[in-house]
């Protein structure tokens, strides 16, 4: 992204109300996120693990002082490939409005420095079938479809 005002930091409870957001506005997730207060605890407790975790952080992309963007990493390591540590980058969301202006490239490129620095051998991600878009998006950044995912819901 070409705006210098664009800040990638680590999310603050402060910022949950946005953070939220975020969520809801993304009739194509399917997770069930919700503005509605009567949720708001659910969000916390979450927000407040992830926090309490030094394998898991949550990010927030601040423009001219509002959030436009979230994501979160976590570090998993693993026996094989030799004991090697991945960063998995999970919960992207960038406001529907301000998408194709740079700002999900920016928060990528982010976790991508960040797992070098850290001197990781893997970042990978998982995004719905349906995100057509989001596929062009993430293979444009190098990223390749390796693998086929799987998922079970529980009740």
């Amino acid at each position: 992204m070409e705006d210098a005002r664009l800040a990638i930091r680590e999310a603050k409870e402060s910022d949950l109300p946005s953070l939220i957001d975020l969520f809801a506005a993304d009739a194509m997730g399917g997770h069930g996120d919700t503005t509605d207060p009567s949720a708001y605890d659910d969000y916390l407790r979450a927000f407040r693990a992830i926090a309490a975790s030094s394998d898991q952080t949550l990010y927030a992309a601040e423009l001219a002082g509002e959030i436009v963007g979230t994501f979160q990493t976590i570090v998993v390591t693993s026996l094989h490939a030799r004991g090697s540590s991945a960063m998995i980058i999970e919960s992207v969301q960038t406001r529907t409005e301000l998408r194709g202006q740079g700002i999900g490239a920016a928060m990528i490129n982010f976790c991508i420095d960040e797992a070098k620095g850290r001197g990781m051998k893997m970042v990978q991600l998982t995004s719905n079938a349906v995100r057509k878009d989001a596929h062009r998006f993430y293979e444009r950044l190098g990223f390749k479809p390796t693998h086929l995912g799987f998922k079970m819901t529980l009740k």
